[in-house]
């Protein structure tokens, strides 16, 4: 949007899929993202266009469900094209669904029950399982019951999950909870059906890291995607321009985190992020962990 122009209506990827021009620019986004993967040695996992690709928000967009099912399917499918000519130099590419909440990430979305959000987000996990996504990616979650309904749709269906967290400036869920106090809820309420793991994400470290408090449960944890800019991220959606921060000292902080916390092992960026944040983060994980 900022970087290239393109109008991503109600901040939804899919609508440029019809657009040779936005999918070019695409495809040049995921290839540094593979980039940054190869040079540092690290495995990929890739999603990323169907993050409001849910029924609701379809419905928004003019979408119906066959329509909203065949974006979910090329979707999918742009991601496993752009993989191919990295087949030799990444060890390993995944190339899964992104799932948002039902509504907009930074409301509280208190009415969704875990029944409701189970039944709700089982048409995108569904559809995208049968385009051969191989695992779901749900980001940008402050809601308990609806990362519950996540976790047993995923669990219904089987497909691996990973849940991601967003916390603001007083280190917690916008519904209130610690991030350690959402992690040991969803997984008390999922049971069997608890995630794969956990994450946190659209987050700088100087809001997240004050929540990694010890215990038993921070093992749970094994994914970070920060923001660039510790900026509030009401104001970053409004500025009309990408904010980078500082990349090299965002590198540094991710790198100390993998000192800290070894058995995280899934990196990456979200706002703001571009290759040079991607490489700062290799560089410095690299740097603690070696080539293990």
């Amino acid at each position: 949007m900022y970087k290239f122009g393109h109008e991503l209506p109600e901040f939804a990827m899919y609508p440029l899929l019809d657009n040779s021009r936005a999918m070019a620019d695409l495809e040049g986004m995921y290839e540094r993202v593979l980039d940054a993967a190869a040079a540092h040695g690290f495995a990929a996992l890739l999603t990323g266009l169907d993050y409001r690709a849910s029924p609701d928000w379809g419905t928004k967009l003019g979408y119906s469900r066959q329509a909203l099912a065949d974006a979910l399917t090329q979707s999918i499918e742009f991601l496993r094209e752009v993989a191919r000519p990295y087949a030799g130099q990444v060890a390993k590419i995944v190339c899964g669904s992104m799932v948002g909440p039902r509504g907009d990430a930074y409301s509280l979305n208190r009415t969704i029950t875990a029944e409701e959000a189970e039944d709700y987000h089982r048409f995108q996990i569904e559809t995208v399982q049968r385009a051969g996504a191989e695992f779901i990616s749900a980001v940008t979650f402050n809601n308990i019951p609806e990362a519950v309904g996540v976790a047993r749709a995923c669990a219904r269906l089987q497909i691996p999950v990973s849940i991601s967290f967003m916390l603001g400036a007083d280190h917690r869920l916008k519904s209130g909870p610690t991030l350690k106090e959402a992690i040991e809820a969803v997984d008390a309420e999922a049971g069997d059906a608890r995630p794969d793991f956990y994450g946190v994400n659209c987050s700088h470290p100087l809001e997240f890291e004050p929540a990694l408090e010890p215990g038993s449960w921070i093992a749970r944890l094994r994914c970070l995607r920060p923001n660039a800019s510790p900026k509030d991220k009401a104001e970053l959606c409004s500025l009309g321009h990408l904010e980078d921060g500082d990349p090299p000292d965002l590198g540094r902080r991710m790198g100390e985190l993998a000192r800290r916390f070894p058995h995280i092992d899934v990196w990456g960026g979200c706002c703001g992020t571009w290759e040079r944040h991607l490489n700062e983060i290799a560089r410095n994980v690299r740097a603690v962990r070696g080539q293990a």
